[in-house]
């Protein structure tokens, strides 16, 4: 996947996952995304390096906290953005997601942000869409949900600022969810120097110990010294079956409480992609207690997306991005 991603210089064209990309790209992201984070301060809270370009969001998953912070970069970017109703669209009256693309592209658009619950949607949408185009994957079915990942790196970086000493444990339904997968790589590429998942047998996907995680299915044990929490929404949406007794029960073995933080080491940050589930994976007293960040991982969401925007887009270096502010 990540040779379609890449131009014959080797920078970003499309955004499709993180899984195969290198390390040295992943922190030109996040330097990138450096330069961009204050742009809301100023009067003027836009920076001209996507002038004139025209950004449409496609998404066939509902989504606000995603949806909304890639307008928010795309405008701060000073670009122009559609956002495409799919409910009232052609698609539901058949239309297949080719000719969606061609008429799209006759629209004389330049990138298409996709949310898809088909897993390699935005991949399958790179391969065929016009050359001048690009394609940033906003969550695909169960596969990946790299600007999240790429956000979830920056506000590590923030409060660790280096990931080789890190142990960061994934908690929650693992076997759903593409930011786990997406964050997995992440962290592996940027050499944190343990990666553990931990959640019932049920939403433990088998053989995910071959993307070097540890695995665990008692949470204290699973967050014992930890540096990063990260806790998952249980996707009941995606669930065939009986998974899960109750989400009471749930709650009992692997919400995050104060007395099971006390376990992970006393710095340790805690973080959720959104949205919470109180009382189902995490206490409110954690989810706005001190050590989360939860509400910081948002605001680095919108300088993520631009700094992932202006580098498929740009045909500029990240100096130069310093110098357009």
């Amino acid at each position: 996947m990540n040779n379609i991603q890449l131009d014959s210089q080797n920078r970003l064209k499309h955004f499709l996952g993180i899984e195969g990309l290198k390390r040295d790209l992943l922190i030109e992201i996040l330097d990138t995304a450096a330069s961009l984070i204050n742009v809301h301060e100023k009067a003027v809270k836009k920076v001209p390096l996507l002038r004139g370009k025209m950004v449409i969001n496609l998404f066939f998953e509902p989504s606000t906290r995603t949806r909304t912070t890639f307008e928010l970069a795309a405008k701060r970017l000073s670009a122009d953005v559609l956002n495409f109703n799919i409910d009232t669209s052609s698609s539901s009256k058949g239309e297949t997601l080719i000719d969606m693309l061609r008429n799209l592209e006759a629209m004389h658009c330049d990138m298409f942000v996709v949310r898809h619950n088909a897993s390699g949607a935005a991949h399958f949408m790179a391969q065929h869409v016009a050359s001048h185009i690009s394609i940033i994957n906003a969550g695909d079915g169960q596969h990946e949900h790299p600007t999240q990942a790429m956000l979830d790196m920056y506000t590590i970086r923030q409060y660790k600022s280096d990931f080789t000493p890190l142990r960061v444990a994934i908690v929650g339904d693992i076997l759903h969810s593409r930011v786990a997968r997406s964050n997995i790589h992440a962290l592996t590429i940027l050499g944190a120097s343990e990666v553990r998942v931990v959640g019932p047998k049920t939403l433990i996907p088998k053989g995910i110990e071959e993307l070097g995680v540890k695995v665990f299915h008692d949470l204290k044990r699973g967050l014992c010294d930890v540096d990063v929490i990260i806790m998952l929404r249980l996707q009941r949406e995606r669930m065939q079956g009986a998974l899960l007794p109750s989400a009471y029960e749930y709650f009992q073995y692997y919400g995050l409480t104060e007395k099971i933080l006390n376990v992970a080491h006393p710095d340790a940050i805690v973080m959720h992609p959104g949205p919470i589930n109180r009382g189902v994976e995490i206490d409110s007293t954690v989810a706005d207690g001190v050590r989360s960040v939860i509400l910081q991982q948002v605001s680095n969401g919108i300088a993520v997306r631009m700094a992932v925007m202006a580098m498929t887009l740009s045909t500029m270096e990240s100096p130069s991005l310093k110098k357009e502010q």
